[in-house]
């Protein structure tokens, strides 16, 4: 029953519908990004990094407390590894010397504190470093983008390549988007995210287009957005299996990793869900608005070099 319900769904009479959500999504995307910016951590701005451990779990909410009543309200503080270790990252000020800073955020967790803390590390990221890390976390993506459009291209057609860059846009956009307007904290993981959901969407992508293609080859007589939806039809069981499989581990981890992964659980979990819907109509509605037919996809026939009847 489940098969013929597949088999039967006309999912490309929907592309319109979704088309201009995804171009609404996109708008807010990018209007957000251009005014509210992303709310970088300090792998981006610079910054000092404390790690100190407990004797017993803590709470946070004590310990943010005490900052915030000590002049450092804007201290990041979260569980790292442990509840019984403590992680507490600092944006840089103006004329503030590092190793008196070090020293009075760990004078304030002492006296906040009923036994004796650990210092396990305590690092400082200049801007100069941040500024290095966010040209090449875009470059990154940007070459990762271009490798796509070279590899699909080989691949497939390149107006596949279109649609599968096309598709990948659109999910970074869309994922930054979010993190932009909840004013999210975005690090070094969640851009290890970005990169991970360009690979798994791109992986969806090329099971849809490579059943497209098979099928341009078998079905004659069929139009090519009657082709593109069979294709979507034969492989959506196994894209939902794929993405909610995923999303159970993704799930785990965000309510269960601690707050050190959490950034990057929801980064990864956006853009799966994201991934999931490009791959079937941003990628493939792409393809068709670019005007691929069934003789773009025919393999050329050999010519028979052999002179005899």
């Amino acid at each position: 029953m489940a098969k013929q319900l597949y088999s039967e769904f006309d999912f490309m009479g929907l592309r319109k519908p979704a088309m201009l959500m995804s171009a609404t999504l996109l708008l807010v995307s990018i209007v957000s990004l251009a005014v509210l910016k992303l709310n970088v951590g300090i792998d981006f701005t610079g910054g000092s990094v404390i790690e100190v451990g407990y004797r017993q779990s803590v709470e946070l909410q004590p310990i943010r407390n005490a900052l915030a009543s000590s002049g450092f309200s804007d201290a990041i503080v979260q569980h790292f590894g442990s509840a019984k270790e403590v992680l507490i990252r600092l944006v840089p000020k103006v004329d503030q010397d590092k190793a008196e800073l070090s020293s009075q955020i760990i004078a304030v967790l002492n006296e906040a504190s009923e036994s004796r803390i650990d210092v396990r590390r305590v690092d400082f990221v200049g801007p100069q470093v941040g500024e290095e890390l966010t040209e090449d976390g875009g470059l990154a993506v940007l070459y990762a983008l271009i490798a796509i459009l070279i590899y699909v291209s080989w691949r497939f057609e390149f107006r596949f390549s279109l649609g599968a860059v096309a598709a990948l846009i659109h999910d970074v956009v869309i994922t930054l988007g979010i993190f932009s307007v909840l004013q999210l904290d975005f690090d070094l993981s969640v851009l290890a995210a970005i990169l991970a959901v360009i690979g798994y969407s791109l992986n969806d992508t090329i099971v849809v287009f490579d059943r497209v293609r098979e099928n341009f080859r078998k079905i004659r007589k069929k139009t090519a957005l009657e082709v593109t939806n069979i294709s979507i039809n034969q492989t959506i069981s196994r894209t939902l299996m794929t993405s909610f499989t995923t999303l159970l581990v993704l799930l785990s981890l965000f309510f269960l990793g601690g707050e050190a992964i959490h950034s990057f659980a929801l980064a990864l979990i956006i853009g799966v869900v994201v991934g999931t819907y490009s791959s079937v109509y941003v990628a493939t509605t792409s393809v068709l608005a670019l005007g691929i037919t069934r003789s773009d996809l025919l393999i050329p026939e050999k010519e028979d070099d052999d002179p005899r009847p």
